[in-house]
């Protein structure tokens, strides 16, 4: 097989942006293109409801976090599997 580095490229990259439609074995190109666009809104009180909910979560209890830790770590902590499936299902419900 031969290359021929002069012949003409065709950059794969670049979109075909014509729809093509093939009828009696002529294909016909339809240019009209719709371009997508978004746009951004930042209100101040979707900002505000936000900040407020953030500030409302609680705090980690950090005491509680490293007891457990530790006691899973010691293995006196026994996971009951048919409780944490509920668990899992119920917060999906939710």
């Amino acid at each position: 097989m031969k290359i021929d580095v002069n012949g003409p490229v065709l950059n794969p990259l670049i979109p075909d942006r014509g729809a093509r439609q093939v009828s009696n074995g002529t294909i016909a190109v339809n240019e009209s293109v719709t371009e997508d666009r978004t746009t951004f809104h930042s209100d101040s009180a979707s900002v505000q409801a936000l900040t407020s909910q953030a500030m409302q979560t609680p705090e980690t209890r950090q005491t509680k976090v490293d007891a457990l830790s530790q006691s899973v770590s010691s293995g006196e902590y026994k996971a009951n599997a048919g409780e944490i499936a509920e668990g899992i299902l119920a917060s999906e419900i939710m």
